[in-house]
């Protein structure tokens, strides 16, 4: 076990370690280069600042208005039939667009209930077990610029479902 810590207390420095002798061999200009991308990496980050302040204030104020609570309430009836419960309709809502806010409905889920109860292993088997597709989808096809997502967002979404029915099945 020791052995296994300390490689990988060396892998990092290793890798910066290899890239820097590579581009000395290759003679690449490695200062140009970094400079470089870390041009376009501002680049892309600017492109994409707009869409996720829009996601992230969508969220907050879906959070905010109590929206979630009343479709949980609506939504809770049908849910509560297949043994999906209503309280955590919400957290895989939110879950679609912001992981950070589904972590914050989480840890609400954790005070009510408890880490320990059904709801909450739940409710953690759902967070680690889907992703936060129209984040995802915006950030990554927003900077590659691709418009025509093919059949990206009905699969991303089939396979969250698949979590959550996962979660359903597996916590007795």
């Amino acid at each position: 076990m020791k052995l296994l810590t300390y490689l990988s207390d060396l892998m990092i420095p290793f890798l910066f370690l290899y890239v820097l002798g590579s581009g000395l061999w290759s003679g690449r200009n490695i200062y140009g280069d970094f400079l470089e991308g870390a041009r376009e990496g501002l680049k892309t980050a600017a492109g994409i600042c707009p869409t996720l302040i829009g996601l992230m204030t969508a969220v907050g104020i879906l959070r905010a208005s109590g929206f979630l609570d009343f479709l949980a309430g609506v939504l809770g009836n049908v849910t509560g039939r297949i043994g999906f419960p209503a309280p955590l309709v919400p957290l895989s809502l939110v879950r679609l667009f912001s992981s950070s806010a589904a972590t914050g409905l989480l840890l609400d889920v954790f005070k009510e209930f408890g880490a320990d109860s059904r709801m909450g292993i739940m409710a953690a088997m759902i967070l680690s077990s889907t992703e936060s597709v129209f984040y995802c989808m915006s950030v990554y096809f927003g900077s590659a610029k691709i418009e025509k997502t093919r059949y990206t967002l009905v699969g991303a979404i089939l396979a969250n479902l698949a979590g959550i029915i996962a979660a359903v099945l597996l916590v007795p």
